[in-house]
């Protein structure tokens, strides 16, 4: 069976998983506003339409805290799979809904798939790409969430023109019942494709499944040659990583809790938690409430706007986070971001007033006959959005996907994934009676908290980019303040270069999975510095005739 092999093929054919993300985020934003939703579901306001919006993050928090489960068990690939039948089953439901209820089950099952996706798709593909573009490729991920959130939004504004257009107080429930069955598309595609795709080259490992383990990194890394040095150097290194973790005898739960683990934990979950709390899915969520107040053109146009430049300038992120790093993009995104929201929310706060009746009957807070306030609460808007796309957007899911120890990976990143899907559900339900209640001043409380995430990441968000998944316990053990940045040669280059000149060999793994590495005299040091000295091991040669001696 044909197996891809292309990283940048087969991470962005993953990141679909991240494009049913953004289907979810914008499964409400274009409804919202037509007349065949609110009458069919009795004009959910406040509360009530906080409940709809929540029931799917509250599924996706139970997804992302089983997903590890799965992906450890049954590979990263198959967890995903599992995911896309879960997506077409709520799908399904969702177009069927009669009530309020069967909706909010659908949404829900739907939730299920977008917890585990969301949770295993930054780990699949940090686990098939080499370091030097691992950030570019899980940046690939939240830029399939943008395009999901547009390409779900104009079928919903497509959809809100049949029968008499989104005002039309006759309008047929097709205008809602036909994006959410659409939705179900790309699932089919991910869950069909992915058969065609490679296992994790270090679930494979963990799994003492040794010989396709370096078939894939050699399909992956050297052009389908075994030999390749640095197939060798990433064998050796995942190699020597598992057996630490495997003398340390602790169960990955345990682990969790272990001093040097678990201030990861702790900063993977602090990031995906501020990914929520900086205000961007809200945003997403209830743009349309947002333009309405400003009152400026159609809030459905202003609002796809903002979708257009998500997905736009997301793109410059991808090019340049392993360039730029991930730590700048964090504290420079908060900073803008929070000023940003003071921004909108003084514009508001000075110039607006209570709904006089004039305004739509969905909000309480309005901007009046100052067509320049409004431009300048709608550009605060654009900005913030184009902040997050181009920092917090790919990083908020880069960093947690690429800190964890391979023994813990799977069940980490589901701690942090739910811990934006728990903020996620909080936020889903609470934002529609802080807009009717509080209205501006809920501007001012997300700005207040970027602000806290502008000093948190400063202190403890040390750089990640240049290094391998293997070397990140050299990132977070070495005693270093994270703001304290220091050059380095990679461990994995070094290596890679001592096997290409023949200083070091490394043998066939032996059938526990362990290999032999070996340094010709007098040729200085191995990669972990320890004096060289004569030894014989055999070249590992994946793929050709000859076959490793060393079984």
């Amino acid at each position: 069976m044909y197996q891809a092999s292309n990283v940048y093929f087969i991470c962005g054919f993953a990141a679909i998983g991240g494009g049913l993300f953004g289907f979810d985020i914008s499964s409400m934003s274009g409804v919202l506003g037509t007349e065949a939703y609110k009458n069919y579901f009795d004009n959910p306001v406040s509360y009530r339409q906080g409940g709809i919006t929540a029931s799917m993050p509250a599924g996706s928090l139970v997804g992302s805290l089983v997903s590890s489960f799965i992906a450890d068990r049954y590979s990263r690939k198959v967890a995903l799979q599992v995911s896309c039948v879960l997506w077409i089953i709520g799908s399904i439901i969702q177009c069927a809904a009669q009530n309020v209820g069967m909706l909010c089950a659908g949404r829900a099952i739907s939730g299920l798939c977008v917890g585990i996706a969301s949770s295993i798709v930054p780990v699949y593909q940090s686990e098939i790409a080499p370091k030097e573009i691992r950030g570019r490729v899980v940046s690939l991920q939240q830029w399939a969430i943008t395009w999901g959130i547009l390409i779900q939004y104009f079928i919903q504004y497509g959809a809100a023109q049949v029968g008499g257009g989104a005002e039309d107080p006759l309008q047929p429930a097709a205008a809602f019942r036909i994006p959410w069955g659409i939705q179900m598309i790309p699932a089919v595609i991910l869950f069909v494709g992915l058969f065609f795709f490679p296992y994790s080259p270090r679930w494979l490992a963990s799994k003492d499944r040794w010989e396709e383990a370096i078939r894939v990194l050699a399909a992956l890394h050297g052009g389908g040659d075994g030999g390749h040095p640095k197939v060798l150097a990433e064998y050796k290194e995942i190699e020597e990583a598992l057996r630490f973790e495997r003398e340390e005898a602790s169960s990955s739960f345990k682990s969790l809790v272990q001093p040097r683990i678990f201030r990861r934990v702790i900063l993977g979950m602090s990031i995906q938690m501020w990914s929520q709390l900086c205000g961007m899915n809200i945003m997403m969520y209830y743009i349309v409430y947002i333009m309405e107040g400003a009152q400026i053109a159609s809030p459905l146009t202003t609002a796809s706007i903002q979708y257009v430049i998500n997905v736009v300038l997301t793109l410059p992120a991808i090019l340049y986070l392993d360039k730029f790093g991930r730590r700048p993009a964090l504290i420079i995104g908060a900073f803008f971001m929070m000023i940003f929201l003071f921004t909108s929310g003084a514009l508001q706060a000075v110039y607006g007033q209570p709904n006089d009746g004039t305004g739509s009957k969905d909000i309480t807070w309005i901007v009046k006959d100052k067509p320049a306030v409004s431009k300048g609460i709608v550009a605060a808007s654009y900005l913030f959005v184009a902040t997050f796309a181009t920092t917090w957007g790919p990083t908020s899911w880069t960093y947690p996907a690429e800190i964890f120890p391979s023994k813990v990976r799977a069940k980490a990143v589901s701690l942090s994934t739910a811990s934006n899907w728990f903020w996620n559900m909080i936020l889903a339900f609470a934002v529609p009676p802080l807009l009717w209640s509080i209205n501006w001043k809920m501007y001012m409380i997300f700005a207040a908290f970027n602000g806290a995430a502008f000093i948190h990441m400063s202190l403890m968000a040390p750089e990640t980019k240049g290094y391998t998944l293997e070397e990140m316990d050299e990132v977070f053990d070495s005693g270093r303040p994270a703001w304290k940045t220091h050059k380095k040669t990679s461990r994995l280059d070094q290596l890679a270069r001592d096997i290409e000149l023949g200083n070091v060999k490394v043998s066939a793994p032996h059938r526990d999975g362990s290999a032999t590495t070996s340094t010709a005299v007098g040729s200085g040091t191995t990669a972990d510095g320890d004096e060289k000295s004569e030894a014989h091991a055999h070249h590992l040669d994946v793929g050709d005739e000859k076959q490793p001696e060393a079984y």
